[in-house]
């Protein structure tokens, strides 16, 4: 079993730091601060991508870069529980398609906070190749 402790410091206000092992984020709705639910995408796009590597890796795969864009509906009654999650996949100069999407579909399988969300919601994928 894994453990693992996050500290966070609030003030009287939606303002806090969350401290994390490595560092710290601040939370708020202002500028240079992140809210609640940009944390929420930040994890599962960060688990997502290395759930995606390690695949990668084991089948000997290549790619140049790739960017990740996550966009999300809630639901209108409280609590306001995601409704829909979709995410967009662009990866730059992959060497085998096919494989790549067999990799992410298997990534979306085992990535521990994708198949938390979609407990709550419907959550969907699409994989863009961007050949020079």
């Amino acid at each position: 079993m894994s453990k693992s402790t996050i500290k966070f410091d609030y003030e009287n206000r939606f303002y806090g730091i969350m401290h994390a092992p490595n560092t710290e984020v601040i939370i708020g709705s202002h500028e240079g601060q992140v809210a609640p639910y940009d944390m929420l995408y930040g994890a599962l796009s960060s688990c997502l991508y290395a759930t995606f590597l390690s695949i990668i890796n084991k089948m000997k795969l290549s790619f140049d870069s790739s960017k990740m864009s996550i966009t999300s509906e809630k639901r209108e009654t409280i609590p306001t529980t995601l409704k829909k999650v979709d995410i967009v996949f662009t990866i730059k100069n992959a060497d085998n398609e096919k494989k790549v999407h067999k990799a992410f579909s298997y990534a979306t399988q085992y990535c521990s906070i994708y198949q938390t969300l979609s407990h709550v919601a419907e959550m969907n994928y699409e994989i863009v190749f961007d050949n020079d």
